[in-house]
């Protein structure tokens, strides 16, 4: 199975962005499941499942490089509680050395955004991910056009700007 992200994450230089919209993401996921039923990681990244060190390690090794990645997420208030499983564990995507900000939809609702979560690299591609009504991932479209990286970046920036760092946001 190929990740398209991850493969683009590789071939990074200089910045990865992500923009996540959506309010509840794989609704079977078992991690969430676990989290649910009153588990938590808390302290060192050390102590998360196998599948999350992968992760860390590419987040690790972009960052090591030079690579700036800067993860925004828009999200309803008062929040999910996916979102708060999200943001109950962000302290690893931080530690790995991803720059993490939160923005009630609120205050983006005057922000022309793209219809779906994306990933940017490097200003010179971004990957739309197409997600079901209920969260789970259908489909994956890659364009390197420039208007569309126009659109898509000058989206992410006006989000970024008006966006809490994780350290400071306090989902209610």
């Amino acid at each position: 199975m190929t990740h398209p992200v991850r493969e683009w994450l590789a071939k990074a230089q200089h910045s990865a962005v992500h923009l996540e919209m959506r309010d509840g993401y794989t609704p079977d996921d078992a991690e969430f499941a676990r989290w649910r039923a009153g588990h938590r990681y808390h302290g060192s990244p050390a102590n998360l499942p196998d599948w999350w060190g992968e992760w860390h390690d590419v987040v690790q090794g972009m960052t090591s490089r030079g690579v700036v990645m800067r993860r925004a997420r828009i999200v309803s208030e008062p929040v999910t509680e996916y979102i708060r499983y999200e943001h109950d564990m962000t302290f690893a995507n931080v530690a790995a050395g991803e720059l993490v900000r939160w923005l009630p939809r609120r205050q983006a609702a005057d922000i022309a955004l793209p219809g779906t979560d994306f990933w940017m690299f490097d200003g010179v591609a971004v990957l739309f991910t197409f997600f079901s009504g209920v969260g789970d991932v259908v489909d994956r479209e890659l364009s390197t056009d420039p208007v569309i990286l126009n659109m898509v970046n000058s989206a992410f920036e006006a989000v970024w700007r008006r966006a809490i760092p994780h350290e400071e946001y306090r989902p209610h």
